[in-house]
């Protein structure tokens, strides 16, 4: 089995106020909780939970992290009637983006934490060169992507899964060492600042950027933000291991 990024884990001062942004906006169903945490996905399978902490202190950008979390919808239809629902609800994006790959569409949650919204372009469509992929940043044609839309927003579809996660890293010779040596993902891309990692040709199923945070140490503790990313592989079930930075990662 390939492994594959299971959920996501964010440490949130604000639980109500949160989880109503990501059922709201994102559309993504309550699967239960306990007051402390709530958890959220789709087809009854959780994407996202959320740990409530209100002494967190406020994620600090400049910090390594999370960079986004990536909400993959099943087809183009769906991140189309994503983006109606995007539009009638006045929910606030910062860019929207075609990635070659994919199309894709971003905001923030109300505590700052990244989010993509996103759809894959056929496999077969990709531009591959030996484990390399191609992609690139051009603009969307959001008209051409509304004109997909078949009916209304009713949620996040069942088969949304987290296509990938996109961190905020101090250095990236070190984060090659953790994703490749430790996670064995196969380097797909690069950028100024950035390289990308998938398992088993997929574009990427995690990425880190120094954009913000070149030089960055260790994560402080006590910060609201990521907690934890769990990554499904039976091969590896109840290790947990952390990047360079702090960031956890849980097999499942």
């Amino acid at each position: 089995m390939t492994p594959a990024i299971d959920h996501v884990v964010l440490t949130v001062r604000d639980l109500p106020g949160t989880t109503g942004f990501y059922r709201d906006a994102l559309g993504l169903a309550p699967l239960g909780g306990d007051g402390e945490t709530a958890r959220l996905g789709a087809g009854g399978r959780t994407l996202l939970e959320l740990r409530r902490d209100p002494a967190a202190r406020p994620r600090d950008p400049r910090q390594a992290g999370l960079f986004h979390t990536a909400f993959l919808l099943p087809d183009r239809a769906a991140l189309a009637r994503w983006l109606r629902h995007a539009a009638d609800s006045r929910i606030r994006l910062s860019g929207a983006s075609d990635h070659g790959v994919s199309e894709a569409i971003y905001l923030d949650d109300p505590e700052g934490n990244g989010i993509e919204v996103y759809r894959d372009r056929p496999p077969s469509d990709w531009t591959r060169d030996g484990d390399r992929i191609e992609m690139f940043t051009r603009r969307l044609d959001l008209d051409d992507l509304l004109s997909a839309a078949d009916g209304p927003w009713r949620g996040a579809p069942e088969g949304s899964t987290i296509g990938h996660v996109h961190l905020q890293v101090g250095d990236l010779d070190r984060a090659e060492g953790f994703f490749a040596g430790d996670l064995g993902l196969t380097r797909t891309f690069d950028a100024q600042g950035g390289a990308w990692y998938g398992w088993n040709g997929y574009h990427h199923h995690l990425a880190g950027n120094t954009w913000n945070s070149r030089g960055a140490g260790m994560r402080e503790a006590g910060m609201a933000g990521l907690a934890q990313v769990v990554i499904r592989d039976p091969h590896r079930a109840g290790q947990t291991i952390t990047d360079p930075w702090g960031t956890r990662f849980r097999f499942a």
